[in-house]
């Protein structure tokens, strides 16, 4: 076991300091870093914090008082009332306010008012705020209650009869959050197969694997190197993941939208268990092609079939769309290849049946051991044959030659 740590470690060491590596890992974070700033920077400079004015026609703000702060917890932008239209309008052209409403004498009965503005309509968080104070002002009489119940507002929620599902309004970006994890995945598994191909067929070309050989046996040769790419894999996604929720935290503080995501745990727990089976999986594929092929490009060749295979559900998502618990959906779920994605994607449309996540997670984690030692048979007989190509019938036969 020792030299297999002892590989693993050189494996993630020789890869961790390339600089694709560095530039890919610490480069997009902080081009995300980049772009998430320049957006609030771009979105707080450009909201215009001039005082909106109205006009109360119908008399339902003859008494109006300004709330402390608004239902997200800022102060209000300033808000004043004006006699009639024709002051709010000089009003408007001197500069003084950005816009003001008009709210006509029947507003109890047809509840609508008129916005007017110069040349650019109010910032959504401006016209939040007039609404927020008029209802504000609409609900003074009512008992604490059912007032503070107003002013929150009417929110549908759609629940799964299990309770286990649950969709609103405000939540309705989580929905986005499994097809985010999932393209992420997705990224992972075609960026990194270069790296897991480019980790045989280098070695093999150079016949370093050759020396290796002696003093190791191929299972832990092949062992240590699915165990190195792992943790690459494993750092690249724990450094974007905390700079992720720094993003979020940041964001949260100017945006509404990035205030209501809420960071989905279960889902989070479901990937870290699906995504190291799924990862060895996939390096033992590639692992397999590396040992087969005598160099990079053919077996660049076959890694777009391979890719294919666990990118498959995002080419059926229009299925999870209409019927999330189909015959299609359970296979895909239960495909070892697929199972990882599918689940993800899932996640946000349906209660997966506890049965089939438990299969799943089961198969991949056989079909992964299982690969890894196939890919080690496959790479002791392929070292063997420098310089002949491994066809897929070679494979088979090497991996029931050595399970005798």
């Amino acid at each position: 076991m020792h030299k297999v740590w002892l590989i693993a470690k050189h494996e993630y060491v020789k890869i961790a300091r390339k600089r694709t590596f560095l530039i890919g890992t610490i480069g997009f974070p902080l081009f995300f870093v980049a772009i998430m700033a320049l957006s609030i920077i771009v979105a707080v400079a450009g909201t215009d914090q001039r005082p909106i004015g109205y006009v109360d026609r119908s008399g339902v703000l003859s008494a109006a008082s300004m709330p402390a702060e608004n239902q997200r917890g800022d102060q209000l932008v300033e808000i004043r009332v004006y006699p009639d239209e024709a002051a709010a309008h000089s009003a408007l052209e001197s500069g003084q306010i950005q816009a003001y409403y008009v709210l006509p004498k029947d507003y109890r009965t047809s509840h609508a008012a008129d916005l007017y503005y110069w040349d650019k309509s109010p910032a959504e968080s401006i016209q939040s705020d007039f609404s927020y104070f008029l209802r504000a002002n609409l609900v003074t009489a009512l008992p604490g209650a059912v007032r503070q119940r107003a002013l929150d507002g009417v929110e549908l929620t759609a629940r799964s009869a299990d309770g286990r599902q649950e969709i609103s309004g405000k939540s309705f970006i989580n929905l986005l959050i499994p097809f985010v994890l999932g393209f992420f995945f997705m990224i992972t598994v075609m960026g990194s197969a270069g790296y897991l191909l480019q980790a045989v067929t280098d070695e093999k070309e150079n016949r370093t694997v050759e020396i290796m050989t002696t003093s190791v046996r191929s299972e832990q040769l092949i062992g240590g190197k699915a165990l190195g790419l792992i943790a690459v894999a494993l750092t690249q996604i724990v450094i974007l993941v905390v700079v992720v929720a720094i993003g979020l935290a940041i964001g949260a503080r100017f945006s509404d939208a990035v205030r209501e995501i809420r960071i989905p745990w279960p889902l989070l727990l479901t990937i870290a268990l699906y995504f190291v089976p799924s990862y060895a999986l996939i390096a033992g594929m590639m692992i397999a092609v590396g040992s087969a092929v005598t160099e990079m490009q053919q077996g660049q060749q076959i890694v777009g079939v391979l890719n294919l295979l666990f990118t498959m559900p995002f080419l059926l998502v229009v299925v999870f769309f209409i019927a999330p618990n189909s015959t299609l959906a359970t296979i895909l779920t239960l495909f070892p290849t697929t199972s990882f994605l599918t689940i993800t994607l899932r996640w946000g449309m349906t209660t997966i049946p506890a049965w089939e996540m438990i299969v799943s997670w089961l198969l991949l984690v056989v079909s992964a051991i299982v690969m890894v030692w196939a890919a080690a048979r496959i790479f002791r007989v392929g070292m063997l044959r420098y310089g002949q190509r491994l066809d897929f019938k070679g494979m088979l036969q090497a991996v029931r030659v050595k399970a005798q």
